[in-house]
C-alpha cells in the first residue's frame, strides 16, 4: 500500500509484524533502546516526509500500572496524531477524552469465530459475563445468564451470584479483561456446581498477572481463549489451557480502510477473511 509507514512500539512486535504482513508492508526502521533507569529511547531510521504514519502500541500489561487516559490523549494529540484506533477499551467512555476521532474496534468477531471452530457443542452453550455478553449470545443464537460479583477490594471477590440456569449446558464465560483471574476461576467453580457440563472462558485482554496461571491450571476450564493484544507465548508454555485467537487481521483491515477513506464500522461486527 503506497504512502503508509507502519512502526512498531516495544510492547508487541510480533503483533505489529502480523499486521504489516497482512498489509504487504515492511515494518518501518526503528531502533529501541532501554536505559538502566528504564527510560526508553526510540530512533526512527527512515524518512516519513509525505507519508501516512501508523504506530502500533498495545495497552499496559502489568497489574497496578497507572493508565492516565486523559493525559495520554492530550499527549497524542499534541504530538500530531489525528486518528486513534483502539481494541476493546475497558471503558468506552475513554473515547471522550480525545479531541480527535477514535475508532474502538471489537475482538468479538474473532472470538465468535474461535467458539464456532473449537467448541463442538457451541449450539447448546450458554454465555455468561458482563458488558457485551448479550451481543455474543445474540450472534450465536443462544441464551445468556449473568454472574453478579461483589468485591471487598481490587482483585478479590467477596461473593458471586448466578442469575440463570446452566444445568446440562456448556458454559462460556466472557469478559473484556482478566488480570489475576480470581473472579473467572471462582465463576467456573460456581458454574460446575450449578450443573454446567463444561466451562470455557473467552477473555479479550489476557493480562494474566501474579497467580493467574496457577489459578487457571487448577481450575476446571476446558480452555481459556485470549486474543493476542498482549503477547502470550511465555504464559502458554506454563498453561496448556490457554489458547490464542489472532486479531491482527482486524487491525490491518482498520488501517487499510482508514487509509482508503472507507468506513471502519464494518469491523465492529465482522471479522475480515
Amino acid at each position: 500500500m503506497p504512502n503508509i509507514v507502519l512502526f512498531s512500539g516495544s510492547s508487541h512486535q510480533d503483533q505489529s509484524q502480523h499486521v504489516a504482513d497482512r498489509l504487504g508492508l515492511e515494518l518501518g526502521k526503528v531502533v529501541t533502546k532501554k536505559f538502566s533507569n528504564q527510560e526508553t529511547s526510540m530512533e526512527i531510521g527512515e524518512s516519513v516526509r509525505g507519508e501516512d504514519v501508523y504506530i502500533m502500541q498495545n495497552k499496559k500489561d502489568k497489574s497496578r500500572a497507572p493508565v492516565s487516559a486523559k493525559l495520554v490523549a492530550n499527549m497524542l494529540s499534541v504530538a500530531g496524531a489525528d486518528h486513534i484506533v483502539t481494541m476493546d477499551l475497558h471503558a468506552s467512555r475513554i473515547r471522550g477524552f480525545f479531541d480527535i476521532p477514535v475508532d474502538n474496534l471489537y475482538a468479538e468477531p474473532a472470538v465468535l469465530q474461535w467458539i464456532r471452530e473449537n467448541i463442538a457443542e457451541w449450539k447448546n452453550c450458554i454465555s455468561l459475563g458482563s458488558q457485551r455478553v448479550t451481543s455474543i449470545a445474540d450472534r450465536l443464537n443462544v441464551e445468556f445468564a449473568l454472574i453478579r460479583k461483589e468485591r471487598k477490594k481490587a482483585n478479590e471477590v467477596d461473593g458471586m451470584v448466578l442469575v440463570g440456569d446452566v444445568k446440562d449446558r456448556v458454559a462460556i464465560l466472557v469478559d473484556d479483561m482478566a488480570d489475576t483471574c480470581g473472579t473467572v476461576c471462582h465463576a467456573a467453580d460456581k458454574l460446575l456446581s450449578a450443573g454446567a457440563t463444561k466451562v470455557y472462558a473467552a477473555l479479550i485482554h489476557g493480562i494474566l498477572s501474579g497467580p493467574a496461571i496457577s489459578r487457571i491450571n487448577n481450575a476446571a476450564f476446558e480452555a481459556v481463549v485470549v486474543t493476542n493484544t498482549i503477547l502470550q507465548e511465555d504464559k502458554m508454555k506454563h498453561c496448556t489451557k490457554i489458547q490464542v485467537t489472532d486479531i491482527s487481521m482486524i487491525l490491518a483491515e482498520a488501517i487499510r480502510r482508514a487509509h482508503s477513506g472507507e468506513s471502519v464500522s464494518y469491523l465492529f461486527s465482522h471479522a475480515p477473511l
